[in-house]
């Protein structure tokens, strides 16, 4: 093999790479928290008694479950203009990687829910607490407890699935590894520099949302 490898200018393009992951916090971390509060609304009205919210919520479920996020990017992003909706590559990213996030995290959301039993709303309801606290406090803070893990993991894969908008020129990190290719023509190191990045920024979210998961929920120490 007569491949000589050279990762100097992968390093030296470190401040590139490093908005990068900047951009990739930001997409995700919006995403996530937008799409955790549209997903337990899509859940209110999956879990609804009324016919017309309930099908619109099962259809959009459905529909983003079962189509590829790539699809819905291209959708956002090249689609809506057609209707006059216009936006920049970011703001396209983020309402993409939103719906997309809303549909998982309303089913996540939707499986803690059915965990509570009756009786604890029954229970809330003879003290005589509003209907405000009993969702707050006796539904949804024991159901996302139950179900932080999987939205952690729904996270981890959020954040890794931004690298897709790089294909609607979102500045996020897989878009400027990809400008420093091709300045450099260095695909090999810039790639594998890329994957262990984003394997850190994975372990990193791991940890840290382990931690945010004991002090707030008071989850067991290991």
């Amino acid at each position: 093999m007569s491949y000589t490898f050279d990762f100097g200018p992968v390093f030296a393009a470190w401040p590139m790479l490093w908005t990068g992951v900047l951009g990739t916090l930001k997409l995700s971390s919006l995403s996530m928290v937008m799409g955790v509060a549209l997903g337990i609304v899509f859940m209110m009205m999956r879990t609804s008694n009324k016919a017309v919210p309930k099908v619109i919520a099962i259809g959009y479920i459905e529909l983003i479950r079962n189509t590829p996020i790539l699809v819905q990017v291209f959708f956002v992003f090249f689609g809506l203009p057609a209707l006059g909706l216009r936006m920049s590559a970011e703001q396209g990213a983020i309402l993409a990687m939103t719906l997309n996030c809303a549909a998982y995290a309303a089913e996540i959301v939707r499986g803690g829910v059915q965990s509570i039993r009756s009786g604890q709303i029954e229970a809330g309801r003879a003290l005589g607490m509003h209907t405000l606290d009993i969702y707050r406090f006796i539904i949804f803070r024991p159901a996302i407890r139950a179900v932080y893990p999987a939205l952690c993991s729904q996270f981890i894969l959020m954040m890794l699935n931004s690298s897709l908008m790089s294909s609607v020129s979102a500045e996020e990190l897989t878009y400027f590894a990809q400008t420093l290719d091709t300045q450099t023509f260095r695909s090999f190191e810039i790639y594998f520099v890329l994957g262990v990045v984003y394997l850190m920024l994975s372990q990193f979210f791991s940890v840290a949302l382990q931690v945010i998961g004991r002090v707030y929920f008071s989850y067991p120490t290991k």
